[in-house]
């Protein structure tokens, strides 16, 4: 038996979606897209080996029409003669999921406990698993948690300092991207088997931001912790907060706790400082001296967090760079790098700005690289890996491009 592997990231505002063939143990990836803009006039995008298009669809504006309107397109194109599998990214297991697992209605209930820890992915990850039950509740869905690289973190570096029987109750230190990070580890055993057997700083920079003590390639702490508010400034959250201010817009500005969640989730970050965007790159090339400010606090969050790591490893080897900041804006890595010359790190000017894998000297003590990362195809691996009743099977993607 042969399969298909439909792999979905459904967002709030995008839903994420790559179709994979599986054929002698290889993962062959046929196309890869996205809805974006849910909510107001939503745009189709696919490119693949017999497929192009990019169209807008105002009937699909909403974020459940629109994945109607995904998953009817899916459909037509599907190879019949395979059996269809669908991985999705789930962000959060709490602390019943470590692993990946077969959807089933008892799951899916435990999963929906969560949501609110996770507000701004968990409702959306759910909705795709429901709408695909709708079209036909035989197809085998696989969830992938973006918590469950991090599950083996010791107590030490999950634990709040408030009473115990709230760590028991679940209220514990998380860490996020795990799917990305796992992927890293993976390239990493690839591209450099020394550096994968040492101690790794991953800078997992996007819209949503976070690192991760890498150990031998074992997650051993991340920046984020029991919400993924928590760690680096981000895009539009606000990152670590003391909770007093928290305290004090509840008791003092009177506000409700649905506005204190869309400050922190929506209204925070890059975009919240700068008071102009979320997006980086439009950041760095402003002369707004707010779009400063916001860069520098991002750019300072990454350094703090990171020094706590590098402690936490009790030293580090390499440096990896991944996600939309991370692969593509120089300025940024080097403004980190920077702050890590008294450790060893001098990069090479020409490699950062080309984006290339390796962008440290020969010179330099500590490696530095930009690995982009493959959510999609670590969630595609994992949902073959179910059904063999293995954790992960080894296949190489071949893009067909």
């Amino acid at each position: 038996m042969s399969y298909q592997v439909l792999v979905l990231n459904s967002g709030s505002s995008s839903i994420k979606f790559s179709l994979f063939d599986e054929y002698n143990s290889e993962l062959n990836l046929l196309f890869n897209g996205q809805l974006s803009n849910l909510g107001t006039e939503a745009h189709f995008t696919v490119k693949g080996i017999d497929v192009n298009e990019s169209i807008n669809l105002p009937e699909a504006s909403d974020h459940q029409s629109a994945l109607n309107h995904l998953l009817e397109w899916l459909m037509s194109v599907l190879n019949k003669n395979k059996e269809l599998l669908v991985g999705h990214r789930v962000v959060h297991g709490g602390t019943n999921y470590s692993s990946p697992v077969i959807i089933n209605p008892e799951v899916l209930g435990e999963l929906k406990k969560l949501e609110m820890l996770a507000p701004l992915h968990q409702i959306f990850n759910l909705s795709a698993i429901e709408a695909v039950m709708k079209v036909d509740n035989s197809i085998l869905q696989v969830a992938c948690f973006d918590t469950a690289f991090h599950a083996n973190h010791r107590k030490l570096n999950k634990q709040f300092a408030i009473a115990n029987n709230y760590y028991e109750e679940g209220i514990q230190r998380y860490g996020f991207h795990g799917l990305s990070y796992e992927y890293i580890a993976q390239r990493l055993n690839e591209i450099d088997r020394f550096l994968a057997e040492g101690k790794v700083i991953v800078a997992h920079l996007g819209n949503g931001s976070s690192l991760c003590a890498l150990d031998q390639c074992q997650s051993i702490d991340s920046s984020m912790g029991f919400s993924a508010l928590d760690g680096l400034m981000m895009g539009t959250r606000c990152g670590s907060i003391d909770a007093g201010v928290i305290l004090y817009l509840l008791e003092e500005r009177k506000m409700t706790s649905q506005q204190i969640s869309d400050m922190l989730y929506k209204q925070s970050g890059l975009l919240g400082v700068s008071e102009i965007t979320n997006d980086m790159d439009t950041l760095l090339k402003s002369s707004e001296t707010k779009a400063k400010e916001a860069v520098d606090l991002y750019v300072n969050s990454v350094v703090r967090e990171m020094g706590s790591l590098i402690t936490i490893l009790k030293g580090i080897d390499g440096l990896v760079f991944t996600a939309g900041i991370g692969e593509n804006a120089a300025e940024i890595r080097r403004l980190v790098c920077e702050q890590f010359n008294w450790l060893g790190i001098e990069l090479d000017d020409k490699a950062n700005a080309n984006n290339s894998y390796l962008i440290s000297t020969e010179d330099s003590f500590i490696e530095v690289y930009v690995i982009p990362t493959n959510e999609e195809l670590m969630i595609a691996q994992h949902t073959l890996g179910v059904l063999s009743n293995e954790n992960i099977i080894s296949l190489n993607l071949k893009t067909g491009n």
